[in-house]
């Protein structure tokens, strides 16, 4: 497969992580209080908790994404990218220090946990709350 067309997949893949992270980050509290069952669905929170542990750990080693690493190897300096994914790389990727980064992922990952304790997940979610 062509490495280019690797790279816009590898680049997709990571812009659905972190819709993903980002969605839960409002969905989790918003859910809860307007009583949404799914947010408590035991599975989708531990891999929104899984997904965020991976990028806090990521950051407090000192290393880029690992999808970030991909696509950068994958994508090599050879022609332009596609507009599409220039215009995708300029949001999801910031030029700031990685210290930024590592706090503002350990913040995150704080909060998510603190969000496993005050919007609990259910081990039966047809029981839990409305």
């Amino acid at each position: 497969m062509n490495p280019g067309l690797l790279a816009q997949l590898v680049l997709a893949a990571h812009v659905a992580v972190i819709a993903f992270n980002v969605a839960g980050l409002v969905a989790i509290p918003l859910g809860a209080r307007l009583r949404w069952r799914f947010v408590r669905l035991r599975w989708l929170r531990l891999a929104h908790l899984a997904s965020m542990a991976v990028v806090a750990a990521q950051a407090a080693v000192g290393r880029a994404c690992f999808l970030t690493l991909w696509q950068a190897d994958l994508g090599g300096g050879g022609a332009e990218a596609p507009l599409i994914m220039r215009v995708v790389n300029g949001l999801i990727y910031w030029p700031l220090p990685m210290w930024v980064f590592t706090a503002a992922y350990l913040a995150v990952f704080a909060y998510v946990i603190a969000l496993w304790w005050l919007v609990r997940p259910s081990r039966h979610p047809s029981s839990g709350p409305r």
